[in-house]
């Protein structure tokens, strides 16, 4: 196969936009776990895609009802109805906090959705600006990436949109002091994912909550990545007994298939009216059905059960690792959203890893993530850790 990679590769260097750093692996198949490279190696995946194939690779749910989906309805504009789209903003009102669904392809599409509806909440009073925290990700459209807390990620981009500005996470005093009257929101990931799998504390959650009810401040929820079961929860802000007014949904929503939602309570909601916001493939037939497929699966199988035992018992693995290797100084995360940080640079491990036949990440230079599909098994658990103890193992 060698010259087909090669024809792979060649095509992606002459005419694919290089603003990726790729691995040079070629996949050409996935199940469940697994995938397969075009050499016919087999790799344990326990980075799924950002967390996109949250329930494996080609769920066998997900797949028919693409299939059967496909031979009805594809596409049709959002100026007409179609079935699927209603039902399923329904089904995420009903499995959240009752509110209106505004549909969209991706995360960042998600947030720029809520930040536009934020800025139409705040209008009322002169209010737009945006406080999100240091270390957050929320996407790489321009007013995203500003409010991404990572200059990093910004700069290269400047001048950047007015209104937004970034404190540290978990520093109530510092968010305080940082709200203002022109204050609209507050955006905060739950467990912060590309900022090294950061969990926030139950009382600055609750106390942030208090502050925008006191400032009449929107809170803003972005669970593009926590969504749907990945920390034991349906949504991750269950775990910390508060509601958002807005929440940001993509990646495990679709099951693979691109697809954005933003949430927010009705009377939030309702100020947005025809013409202040569309997405032309927001919500279509394929992707609504996809999804469908997706909250049902969750539910039938109990993948939350699933992802409360796995999650603790892949918990105590890593723990152990970190007994046994001094190199890793820190395991954390919720559920199945878990991370290792290391005493020094780490993407030799994720490299070697690869070698190895296991798939994990490197974020913020030092955070192993490791967030396998939330059906994952013991078995599989077993397999990816007796990889990772031995490439541990390979640096002394």
């Amino acid at each position: 196969m060698r010259k087909e990679k090669e024809e792979v590769l060649e095509n992606y260097n002459n005419y694919v936009i290089g603003s990726y750093t790729r691995s040079g692996i070629v996949f050409v198949k996935g199940k469940g776990s697994y995938l397969w490279d075009i050499d016919g190696k087999k790799y344990l995946d326990f980075f799924p895609g950002w967390a996109v194939s949250g329930l494996g690779h080609c769920h066998p749910a997900i797949v028919e009802a693409i299939k059967k989906q496909a031979d009805q309805l594809i596409h049709i504009a959002n100026n007409h109805y179609h079935p699927w789209q209603g039902l399923l903003a329904k089904k995420l009102s009903e499995i959240s906090f009752g509110g209106k669904v505004f549909f969209c392809n991706s995360g960042a599409e998600a947030n720029e959705g809520a930040i536009k509806l934020t800025r139409l909440y705040g209008k009322k009073k002169g209010r737009y600006k945006i406080i999100s925290m240091e270390n957050s990700f929320h996407g790489r459209t321009l007013a995203t990436v500003t409010m991404t807390g990572q200059a990093k990620y910004s700069k290269p981009f400047e001048p950047l949109p007015a209104g937004f500005s970034s404190v540290p996470f978990n520093n109530f005093e510092a968010l305080k002091s940082a709200v203002d009257g022109e204050t609209a929101g507050i955006i905060i990931e739950p467990v912060q994912g590309e900022g090294g799998i950061n969990v926030a504390e139950k009382e600055y959650l609750k106390d942030v909550r208090d502050l925008c009810n006191e400032k009449d401040i929107l809170l803003m929820f972005d669970e593009v990545q926590t969504g749907f079961g990945r920390t034991g929860k349906l949504f991750a802000y269950q775990n910390f007994d508060i509601v958002p007014d807005i929440m940001t949904l993509a990646k495990t929503l679709g099951g693979g298939f691109p697809i954005g939602a933003m949430i927010a309570k009705k009377e939030v909601a309702d100020l947005m009216v025809p013409g202040t916001h569309a997405s032309t493939f927001g919500g279509s037939p394929l992707a609504c059905a996809a999804s469908l497929a997706v909250i049902e699966t969750i539910e039938k199988d109990n993948l939350l059960e699933n992802v409360n035992v796995m999650g603790n018992y892949l918990y105590q693995k890593l723990l152990a690792l970190k007994e046994k290797h001094p190199l890793v100084k820190k395991v954390k995360g919720l559920g199945l959203m878990l991370a290792m940080e290391l005493d020094g640079e780490g993407n030799w491990l994720v490299n070697l890893c690869a070698e190895q036949g296991l798939l994990i990440n490197c974020t913020q230079g030092n955070i192993i993530r490791i967030m396998p599909a939330i059906t994952v098994n013991e078995n599989e658990i077993d397999e990816g850790m007796e990889i990772l103890d031995r490439c541990l193992g390979a640096r002394k």
